[in-house]
């Protein structure tokens, strides 16, 4: 059987286990958070700019537009949904593949359902979000831990999550398998995005989920009308996996439906590349020790070396970001963050609503290179260490083997919880968010999880 049959097979059959049935709405819950903090950032141009796309097309009002209170064809409010999921950067992550699943799965899931499909919703959304993570898996590089995606300058994300938001479509459509694998053979020609914006700004990034929860729900639509995609389109000659990693084993297959990848997502305590948690968490911890940060001479921030590429290069970029965005991909900038304050879990949305000279000053002095130690635990763990000399010659350092939300540190269904309050609470008052969150956990109707523009407008009071 081919790559995408056997992923057709496992995905019009499976009944999640309770483990994954119950993890599945704090998938939905974080996502909802996200789009509505998102929302709320007005100096955000990635939604809005999306969202006037879409209205200029138009079309039938299928589903609805978290926060704007729009009703769209289902492939565009799955776009601007999927933009508003990632723009803050503040999404789960899957270890090893280092991926985000649910910010494109989801608001194609979402918008499926609210739009009438009527599979399973649960088992739709976790279907997708396996075939994701697995598709980033089969992207690292078993001897050095690289990410063959990254190393070609590509967002596994996106591109990965293209096919997952398509087989949570198509599952949610309640296509059998045959079809389910066409809508996998469609959308490998659907995923894109390339990575530079973390490199050099621009805000284009933001919309990469978004593009591939868009081509989710068209590759699943299409496969549901009868186009057909090739059954080899993963392994073969000109296949996703030789276009995208050069390279492919069946391994990723391993143990499907019965190891879930899924239960390895994480979520994010602090909203900002995940590369850079690991200096966050050292920074956060001298600064409880006493360390003023107005006594740093300099530090040295230790990570694993494939990441550098993305938090520590070009230096000057990453001493000096363009803006509140960028900064989120700079180590000194969040090390800086860290040292002289934060809000939410220790490093919060307000700090990176703009860029702030003296923060910048200290990113000046901060310095990233590959640690040994931390490269050893990557990609199974975000590690690292800081080193900080004071203006008494003193040398303080913290390391850390894995960063808060990680593997061994995961954030509790309560952490979580309240992290979704003080993302959707920037949008909607407090009472909505609870009931909100309630509706979520109850698998209460799709139509209900959305608030209404009457909500948004009280807040805004």
């Amino acid at each position: 059987m081919s790559f995408a049959g056997a992923l057709g097979e496992f995905a019009a059959a499976v009944d999640p286990p309770g483990a994954v049935r119950a993890d599945v709405p704090t998938r939905i819950l974080d996502t909802l958070g996200n789009a509505l903090s998102a929302y709320a950032e007005k100096d955000a141009d990635a939604a809005p700019a999306a969202l006037t796309a879409m209205r200029r097309w138009a079309g039938v009002p299928e589903s609805s537009v978290i926060g704007y209170g729009d009703r769209l064809p289902a492939p565009s409010a799955a776009f601007v949904n999927g933009v508003l999921a990632h723009s803050l950067d503040y999404d789960d992550t899957h270890l090893p593949s280092v991926l985000h699943p649910s910010a494109s799965v989801v608001p194609a899931a979402l918008a499926a359902a609210e739009a009438g499909a009527p599979g399973d919703l649960i088992a739709a959304i976790a279907a997708g979000i396996e075939v994701t993570n697995r598709l980033g898996m089969a992207g690292c590089d078993p001897e050095t831990g690289a990410n063959l995606y990254f190393e070609r300058g590509q967002h596994a994300t996106s591109i990965c999550g293209t096919i997952g938001a398509a087989v949570a479509v198509a599952r949610l459509y309640e296509l059998d398998a045959r079809r389910i694998a066409d809508a996998i053979g469609i959308a490998a020609s659907m995923g894109a995005g390339v990575l530079e914006a973390n490199r050099t700004g621009g805000s284009v990034k933001r919309a990469h989920c978004g593009w591939a929860a868009h081509g989710g729900v068209v590759a699943a639509t299409l496969a549901a009308e009868g186009l057909t995609g090739p059954p080899t389109v993963l392994e073969g000659r000109f296949g996703f996996f030789t276009a995208h990693t050069g390279r492919f084993s069946a391994t990723f297959l391993d143990g499907l439906g019965e190891r879930w990848e899924l239960l390895r997502t994480v979520f994010k305590p602090y909203p900002s590349n995940h590369f850079t948690h690991a200096g966050i968490d050292c920074a956060l911890a001298l600064r409880a020790a006493g360390l003023d940060p107005d006594d740093v001479v300099s530090a040295d921030l230790g990570v694993a070396e494939p990441v550098l590429r993305t938090i520590a290069e070009p230096p000057d970029e990453k001493a000096r970001p363009r803006s509140g965005y960028h900064a989120k991909f700079s180590g000194p900038y969040t090390v800086a963050v860290a040292l002289t304050g934060g809000g939410g879990l220790g490093v919060g949305l307000d700090d990176f609503a703009s860029l702030d000279p003296r923060r910048l000053e200290l990113a000046s002095r901060i310095r990233v290179h590959a640690d040994p130690a931390a490269t050893a635990a990557f990609p199974r763990a975000f590690a690292g260490v800081l080193r900080v000399r004071t203006r008494s010659g003193a040398v303080l350092e913290h390391r850390v083997g894995s960063s808060r939300g990680g593997p061994g540190h995961p954030l509790s269904l309560a952490e979580v919880t309240a992290k979704f309050t003080t993302n959707a609470t920037r949008a909607i008052p407090a009472g909505a968010a609870a009931e909100l969150a309630a509706a979520v956990f109850s698998g209460a109707s799709v139509s209900t999880l959305f608030p209404s523009r009457e909500t948004l407008s009280r807040s805004a009071k």
